[in-house]
């Protein structure tokens, strides 16, 4: 038979210590990108894995089109358009330069060609030929883009057409395209497949999707290149592993294979050394309130919505979940409204935290009990 030791406490204390160590240098330092601009972020919990200046200013380049194809996607969701639209083709969006989709002035080509026109093939005609048909005119459109980018909180964007081809004042960053890319993804997923298309063929032209890692990694499948002389090469990639999703940005590379590469070296990172833990799902009781003056004497408290955090691997049992509920609720209650804070703290750091709602409504009681919980409510203050 085993014996227990008794272990003095200073030991332990080593022990302890010895093993946070040992737990922290598990993840090494983020890899060294070569672009001007980056950020790996996951998806799901909008946590930041690596990034270096993900807040400046850059010209964006044909990202700029994730956001023309952001507001398509919405309209068509409002069922303000339909992807059986037929869009006249004008003759600014004939002769938009750059890359193109190929439609012909004067033609009317269906709203859904020209959303995979825009996506996979990255036309600009087909880009403004979209943004015409929408606001009237690509200004119009513009000035619509920037309205959905404040929405989201894109804090360093601004949009002067719906293309990305060089102007004045019109840029963006890699933590707000992270922000467009995640928006794309959560809101409009009955689209998303489009992203990972690897050929489109309009009028019989057949031609690529310009994101190499389509090709190089069978987990990718999004979002969207760009390239201009100013902007350098781009790429807004993303990837689901293992339940999973990553958004990687890189801005500024030097070529088409950079951008592949360096994209795969941020999702590579972000992948093997952190995981996302969903811990609670949207409207699950967490709780039971003390009610005073109302019909029921406890409410049910959860989150309006689900609660996941993305921390490094092998730290999941250092998760600490805390709520701090209101001192006095009281009746009538409304479904939805906030009675205090859950949060979830990594070795004592907050890491992630929403508010507690109500997750039903209860009636004011009758006038019999509310003077009854109003003598008690008063004695507990005194005694407390």
């Amino acid at each position: 038979m085993f014996k227990k030791i008794a272990t003095p406490l200073y030991l332990l204390i080593f022990t302890l210590f010895a093993a946070q160590l040992q737990a922290a240098t598990l993840i090494p330092s983020p890899p060294q990108i070569n672009a001007r601009a980056y950020i790996v972020m996951d998806a799901d919990t909008g946590k930041v894995i690596t990034s270096h200046d993900a807040d400046k200013r850059f010209p964006p380049a044909s990202l700029t089109k994730m956001m023309t194809a952001y507001i398509l996607e919405y309209e068509l969701s409002k069922g303000n358009v339909s992807e059986d639209d037929l869009v006249l083709v004008s003759e600014k969006a004939w002769r938009t330069q750059g890359s193109r989709m190929f439609i012909k002035e004067g033609t009317q080509v269906k709203l859904g060609d020209l959303m995979r026109g825009i996506v996979i093939q990255s036309g600009n005609d087909a880009s403004v030929a979209v943004a015409e048909h929408i606001a009237g005119s690509e200004s119009a459109f513009a000035d619509l883009m920037n309205q959905h980018a404040q929405l989201l909180g894109m804090e360093n964007t601004q949009f002067r057409n719906a293309t990305g081809l060089p102007a004045d004042d019109h840029y963006s960053s890699a933590v707000d395209l992270a922000k467009l890319a995640q928006a794309i993804i959560e809101r409009f997923p009955e689209h998303y497949d489009m992203y990972s298309q690897k050929y489109f063929t309009y009028n019989k032209i057949r031609q690529p999707n310009r994101n190499k890692l389509l090709w190089r990694d069978k987990t990718v499948d999004g979002l969207k290149t760009g390239f201009t002389d100013a902007a350098g090469y781009c790429l807004v990639a993303s990837a689901e592993r293992d339940g999973m999703r990553l958004i990687s940005v890189v801005l500024g590379t030097k070529n088409e294979n950079a951008r592949a590469q360096e994209s795969q070296k941020l999702l590579a990172y972000g992948f093997r050394y952190f995981r996302t833990h969903k811990l609670y799902d949207a409207e699950q009781v967490l709780n039971q309130a003390q009610v005073w003056g109302a019909e029921k004497d406890q409410v049910a408290l959860g989150l309006a919505e689900p609660l996941s955090v993305t921390i490094p691997r092998g730290q999941a049992d250092q998760l600490d979940a805390s709520m701090d509920i209101d001192k006095v609720i009281e009746g009538p209650i409304v479904k939805g409204s906030e009675y205090g804070m859950a949060r979830v703290t990594l070795n004592g750091e907050l890491v992630a935290e929403l508010p507690l709602i109500a997750l039903e409504d209860i009636p004011q009681a009758g006038l019999l009990k509310r003077i009854w919980h109003a003598v008690l409510m008063f004695f507990f203050s005194l005694i407390g």
